[in-house]
């Protein structure tokens, strides 16, 4: 079973996207923790909102004082409401909410059904609930759950303890090329991606791209890949490094055969259902473009946005480095695709934006001797025309995946290697003389 736990501020949002599933058949709520029930057992958005709202006030101080968490078996477990409800219980009492107001919904939209959880971080007497480690709570609980209902156990990749968090390259220093080629050569062994774009997606956190060239050798069309390290502003940032420095897995033709694999096993793979609700939910909790990326981060999900040089989003690419699998957003949905967060965004900002105009005028026109910097009020809509930085938290996400491989120069390798083979042929030329 697979928990994801989304922190955020947008109550109605995590009701509304719950409620959306009732009201298209595809949901039911299944357990009430300290909310009244109604007379007709039919509960709205504003209905149970409105629950929540005296545990909000107590404390107006927590940043994102809303949970909501999602419980995921394996598709090929059959669990019953009664189960779910025992599930969802002793999860929440475990985690410190047994006491909290929350909402349990079951999900059947898909193929895995599921059940998601709302509630606050907050009590009645304004005290945050700590919420200290709970990947790792959250992580145990679910195995002992799984042994408990007797669940098929969740896939969870082998980590050693003695990998290392590896940093994105440094443009600056002077061991480029080891740099390179010490995330290139083990991307392959951890993740999963089907194609050149996913792929530069995952190096971007690196500070890597890889770009595709097309030339000629003797007459017959020949095609490459060469690497480039890029600077904070995601531009290219040193000469191009040719894949063969680097091996053969760094290789387009050997790129192409894990893009086959990784496509063919990604189509069944059971987290793509996890991962498009994790990121669904976001999009109705989120209060901007920051907050998304946020939101998916702390749940172990990076967000990589392509845009064009007029700023319009022409790719979304998901990471999830739980699964360690690398999506783009419109093969896990149309409604992840491109032109729906271009457009989501957009409407979004202007939106925001003229609420900040209008707040900005009332306070001109009611404030004598005080100005509003004209930066602070539009600093939210920044995100329209420039690319987030990569910044240490990204790579913090990686969970210390890749082994770092320190000083070694791979070039001077394939230059010893050229020395061993040329001395090879002057032996074999002496000898023949």
């Amino acid at each position: 079973m697979i928990a994801k736990i989304g922190k955020g501020e947008n109550l109605y949002g995590a009701i509304s996207y719950n409620q959306k599933k009732i009201d298209s058949e595809n949901g039911q709520v299944l357990l009430l923790n300290r909310i009244p029930e109604t007379l007709d057992n039919t509960y709205s958005t504003s209905y149970m909102h409105q629950c929540f709202e005296p545990y909000l006030s107590a404390n107006i101080k927590t940043e994102k004082p809303v949970r909501h968490i999602s419980l995921n078996p394996d598709p090929a477990d059959r669990v019953s409401d009664g189960q779910f409800l025992k599930m969802a219980q002793e999860y929440m009492e475990r985690m410190g909410y047994g006491n909290q107001p929350y909402i349990v919904f079951k999900h059947t939209d898909i193929e895995r059904t599921h059940i998601h959880i709302v509630t606050v971080c907050v009590g009645l007497d304004g005290k945050k609930l700590p919420d200290n480690y709970d990947h790792p709570r959250s992580m145990a609980i679910c195995r002992d759950l799984e042994k408990t209902y007797n669940l098929i156990p969740a896939t969870e990749k082998q980590r050693t303890g003695n990998e290392q968090v590896f940093r994105p390259v440094d443009y600056k220093t002077r061991d480029i090329k080891s740099q390179i080629a010490s995330v290139v050569r083990h991307l392959p062994k951890y993740y999963g991606y089907a194609s050149l774009g996913a792929y530069n997606a995952l190096l971007s956190l690196f500070n890597i791209t890889a770009e595709e060239v097309k030339g000629e050798l003797h007459g017959q069309p020949k095609n490459g890949l060469v690497y480039f390290v890029l600077n904070e502003q995601g531009e290219k940032a040193s000469n191009p490094f040719k894949a063969s420095l680097f091996g053969k897995q760094a290789g387009l033709d050997e790129l192409q055969n894990q893009f086959a694999q990784a496509k063919e096993k990604m189509k069944a793979d059971p987290t793509r259902a996890v991962l498009k609700s994790t990121i669904e939910v976001a999009m109705h909790t989120a209060t901007n473009e920051a907050d998304f990326k946020k939101q998916l981060l702390e749940q172990g999900i990076n967000t990589v946005v392509r845009r064009n040089d007029e700023g319009r989003i022409y790719g979304m690419t998901f990471i999830d480095h739980e699964s360690r699998t690398v999506w783009n957003g419109s093969a896990l949905g149309k409604n992840l695709s491109a032109n729906v967060f271009n457009d989501w965004w957009k409407e979004q900002a202007v939106g925001q934006r003229q609420e900040a105009e209008k707040a900005t005028a009332q306070n001109q026109s009611s404030t004598t001797g005080n100005t509003v910097e004209k930066e602070e009020a539009h600093a939210l809509f920044n995100f329209l025309n420039e690319e987030q930085q990569t910044d240490d938290l990204l790579i913090d996400g990686l969970g210390g995946l890749l082994p770092e491989a320190q000083g070694e120069d791979y070039e001077e390798q394939e230059f010893a290697n050229r020395m061993k083979k040329k001395k090879k042929r002057n032996r074999r030329q002496f000898r023949a003389n």
